[in-house]
């Protein structure tokens, strides 16, 4: 069954009581950086037990993990990279014995998410992030270039390690989309940014542990119908960010929910019929007047007008 989530810290804030105000019970969360003690690893047992108790003392469920401990040297197929791979390993077996399903990762070399504007004006004085290639600065990475086939290889190599160890803990690994899914960036490959890919990666190691973060914002500048791409992927969808934008991929910016190029409301019918069984978050809204733009994308006010507007989608289509 679809549930509607949100990205919360497990330490107490004022997104807490927003969120349940807003009837949301169910958490994606990090990793316990902030709540680690002397000689302990975010993917150790007693970090993350902290962590999940945390979360339940606010009246939280945690379904998602969405961190990652350093993976670069893994995605460049680097020396130390079989050292980063076990701290992964231990971070899905811990995942296992606490019942947290869902580990959403990414294949983004050297920088994650690219936005060259985090104030773009957008409704009633509303600011969003954007994004225009021509302005991605020339220092973005220090890093050689390197290739898509390096980044298809490498990624294998990871799989076929982790992979077996998710399937006995009960885990699986959620890949999320090239953000803005272009390729290269400053030399950069990218290899999740196509519906074509995204089939190349299922294919390459078919397991159940091995599925998708549909990230909509990311998938509709992929395709001009993004609910028929919901529909091809099916099960191997394991997480949702329900979020939009207009543009091209090389120049967008994020909107509203109700304001992008995507028909949100064929998206939702699209997860009810494939029986998606797994939680979906807002992502990316606006900051509005009386927000502060610090973490441009989550304004914590933003994401009530989301939870509204997701939640009304889902009452009319799972009535």
């Amino acid at each position: 069954m679809l549930e509607i989530a949100e990205f919360i810290p497990p330490t107490p804030s004022r997104l807490w009581k927003l969120a349940k105000q807003a009837g949301v019970d169910l958490a994606v969360g990090g990793l316990p950086f902030e709540i680690l003690q002397p000689g302990e690893r975010v993917c150790d047992l007693a970090p993350l037990k902290r962590m999940v108790d945390l979360y339940e003392q606010g009246g939280f469920a945690l379904k998602v993990i969405e961190a990652r401990p350093p993976l670069n040297r893994t995605k460049r197929g680097l020396p130390g990279r079989d050292e980063e791979i076990e701290v992964v390993l231990e971070l899905l077996t811990n995942m296992g014995k606490l019942g947290i399903p869902v580990w959403c990762y990414e294949w983004m070399t050297d920088f994650n998410w690219v936005r060259t504007n985090l104030a773009t004006p957008s409704r009633g004085g509303s600011v969003v992030t954007s994004f225009n290639i021509d302005e991605v600065p020339d220092d973005i990475t220090s890093n050689p270039p390197i290739s898509e086939e390096e980044l298809w290889a490498n990624l294998e190599y990871f799989l076929k390690k982790t992979l077996p160890v998710a399937e006995r803990a009960g885990v699986k690994l959620s890949m999320h989309p090239d953000d803005p899914p272009i390729t290269p960036i400053k030399g950069v490959s990218r290899i999740m940014r196509s519906v074509d890919n995204y089939q190349r990666l299922v294919d390459m190691l078919p397991s159940a542990s091995n599925t998708i973060t549909l990230c909509q914002g990311n998938f509709t500048l992929m395709t001009d119908d993004l609910p028929s791409v919901i529909r091809r992927f099916g099960d191997k969808i394991s997480f949702v960010h329900f979020r939009d934008v207009n543009g091209t991929p090389t120049r967008f910016e994020e909107t509203w929910h109700d304001a992008g190029k995507t028909d949100m409301l064929a998206c939702m019918k699209a997860y009810r019929d494939i029986g998606f069984d797994g939680v979906l978050r807002p992502d990316h809204v606006p900051t509005v007047e009386g927000d502060s733009n610090e973490d441009a994308g989550y304004s914590a006010f933003g994401r009530l007008y989301a939870i509204g507007y997701i939640r009304g989608l889902h009452e009319a289509v799972y009535q």
